[in-house]
């Protein structure tokens, strides 16, 4: 079957039509496009959307429905029986988590420029997924997410809190100027460290460039971390519970803010690896359980991923309206470049709508919450 034909097909039973007229439909520009996507899978798919390849009125639409039929593993399964899978773009195994790749992260992702965030995030410069329930806009979803934290922590004046991979400081910002705490925040982004200090200027609030392995001999009321874990590795999650239980105080709380998966993998989507998160690897139920098990009690397991989407498109919409003024400003926002971020804010809102993806917040204690812990919403 020739490639074209058999795309088209999957793509129809996934209720998609090339050029169709609905709006999850897609209009290929290139013909090149059904032999890129056979051989390289989702690499192929995102670099051609990159390249305009294809055009889609609905990316994200396009996606779930590529992911909740199951398209990926057909094309897969295809591919290895007619001997195109040797031409896959294959994960390199790395030692993922290693302190010389945390850094990377921070250089490849986080430091990508701070006006391109500020056109994209919330007020208060935060990257990751708000809190809907009762939130109408970005601002207020976020400003949720964060009291929901303080409130599952039990934040109280004078408590000092660890937060790592804290980003600019929005967290601890708001939970200096509304709880009256302290906090020290721990980042691999340097353009975080400089615009967030200006941020939390005159607030008790510390930031230092430095993998959470580095910090030792301190001590902590409460500890956070808010969609870093992600960027922790699979061979070092264990290692991530163990070194925070060395800095919070026996009656202290931790919550962990995390993406989950369905299943266990070592690896990520390699479009994604290649342009947006190098390494990243986004953990499954089994793989963070077993990872704390050992080092503390689970106390609140709370699961708000279609939550994701929503924000996702709220920052797709802040950076779509801004791109003219960055690209005028800094020219390393071409026009692939905002094919590249569009597919990755749009792709990741159908993974999230397709729940596909997950958010979790977990509480964790070291010894149990004496008398039980009550969970909040």
């Amino acid at each position: 079957m020739k490639t074209d034909v058999f795309v088209q097909q999957l793509l129809e039973d996934a209720g998609i039509r090339v050029g169709g007229t609905a709006p999850s439909d897609i209009t290929v520009h290139d013909a090149r496009f059904y032999d890129r996507v056979v051989s390289y899978g989702s690499l192929g798919l995102g670099e051609s959307y990159m390249d305009g390849w294809w055009d889609c009125d609905d990316l994200a639409r396009f996606i779930e429905r590529l992911l909740v039929a199951g398209i990926q593993e057909r094309i897969y399964t295809w591919r290895t029986m007619i001997g195109l899978a040797p031409r896959v773009a294959m994960m390199r195994l790395k030692d993922l988590g290693a302190q010389r790749h945390a850094h990377k992260i921070g250089a490849t992702h986080y430091d990508v420029g701070n006006d391109l965030y500020r056109a994209m995030l919330d007020k208060r410069m935060t990257y990751t997924c708000g809190y809907w329930r009762d939130a109408e806009d970005l601002d207020a979803a976020q400003e949720a997410k964060f009291d929901l934290i303080c409130r599952k922590i039990g934040l109280k004046s004078g408590m000092r809190v660890l937060d790592i991979g804290c980003g600019w400081g929005s967290f601890m910002k708001y939970a200096a100027e509304k709880y009256d705490v302290s906090c020290v925040g721990v980042t691999v982004s340097k353009e975080q460290i400089s615009l967030g200090e200006k941020l939390c200027h005159g607030l008790p609030v510390e930031f230092r460039y430095a993998d959470y392995r580095d910090i030792a001999g301190e001590t902590f009321d409460r500890i956070i971390s808010i969609g870093m874990f992600e960027h922790v590795g699979v061979n070092y999650y264990e290692t991530f519970f163990r070194k925070a239980k060395t800095l919070l105080r026996d009656d202290g709380l931790m919550l962990l803010h995390t993406i989950g998966n369905h299943y266990n993998t070592q690896t990520t989507d390699p479009w994604i690896d290649k342009y947006i998160f190098p390494g990243g690897v986004i953990p499954s139920l089994e793989q963070v359980a077993r990872a704390f098990e050992l080092h503390f009690v689970m106390e609140d397991w709370h699961n708000f991923g279609a939550d994701y989407a929503r924000t996702l498109h709220a920052w797709h919409d802040n950076v779509s309206g801004a791109w003219d003024e960055l690209a005028t400003k800094n020219p390393k926002y071409t026009k692939q470049f905002q094919r590249m971020w569009r597919y990755y804010l749009l792709s990741c809102a159908g993974s999230f709508s397709a729940r596909h993806i997950q958010l979790w917040q977990i509480v964790l204690s070291p010894h149990g919450v004496p008398g039980g812990y009550h969970s909040v919403r």
